[in-house]
Formats: C-alpha cells, structure tokens, sequence
C-alpha cells in the first residue's frame, strides 16, 4: 500500500548555468559536512556540504540530457555533474542506493536540515580553515584574515 503525502511541499536547485533544474520534496532526510578527500576533490574545495534525500523523493525538471556521470569501480559511488558548467549535481553512494545526495549550495532556499554531522573529518588537510580568530583586512571591505601572532623581541617565527 503506497503512502500518499498531504500536499507535500517542494524546494527547488539549479546547476550554475541553469541548464540542469531539480526538486526535492521538504524537508530534506539530513545534511552534512563532507571532508574526505574523494569530496575533496569532486568539488575543488576543502569539503562539501551535503543533503540528503530518498531517491522517489528528488525530481529533475529540466536539462536531464545535460547531466554526466562518473562511477567510481573501487567504491561503487556514482557522481553526476552538468555536461555544459560542471556543477556538481548528485552524489550516490554504493551502500546507500536508495538516497541522493545533493551540495547544499546547489538550493537558494531552506531544505528543512542544518548540517550537524562531519563525515571524512580525520581526512581534512591540514591548510583547511580551524575556526581561528579572523579580524578584517584594513582597506578590503569584506575580506578577513588570520592575523599571525606577533612575534617578541628575540623570537623566531615558526613555519
């Protein structure tokens, strides 16, 4: 027997060229934080941030023959990425088959999950950003920085 929702709502992405558009229905299953470096890569950042979602649950609505798909054979974990700007779209992975996960980014409006959960986290680099104080760049409006400590008299600085 096959449950039927109450007017369930939707949230809606796009890819950054727009040729790929997509819904989810809300809220979405969870979100995370995604710092392995398989992630690492995929997106050219330091992580990615992720929700989650039941496959029946997510919908392309246009640009499906723009989509791409890259398996990865020693882990069975499937991404797909716009053909025309690259985005990346979703992540499958092997042992989950029954979800999608979607960069947080990719959604202009809330998804119904905060990202709680760090996964990969021993995997971070070591240049990736630690929660250190940050004070604003004299003269760069917007911009911050880690202002290194100074050094005494006699100090030398470590590097």
């Amino acid at each position: 027997m096959k449950r039927e929702l109450s007017n369930p709502s939707t949230v809606s992405g796009h890819c950054l060229c727009g040729a790929v558009t997509f819904e989810i229905d809300y809220p979405a299953f969870w979100a995370w934080h995604d710092h392995t470096r398989a992630s690492r890569l995929a997106h050219g950042a330091v992580y990615a941030t992720y929700v989650g979602v039941w496959r029946k649950r997510f919908r392309v609505t246009a640009g499906e023959d723009e989509i791409a798909r890259y398996e990865d054979k020693t882990t069975g974990g499937a991404r797909s990425f716009c053909g025309r700007c690259g985005t990346p779209l979703i992540y499958e992975r092997a042992r989950s088959r029954h979800m999608i996960n979607i960069p947080r980014a990719l959604f202009e409006s809330r998804t119904g999950r905060q990202p709680l959960y760090h996964i990969g986290f021993d995997e971070r680099p070591e240049w990736a950003y630690g929660g250190e104080r940050l004070v604003p760049l004299k003269g760069y409006p917007g911009v911050v920085w880690n202002r290194s400590k100074r050094k005494k008299r006699g100090e030398t600085l470590q590097v």
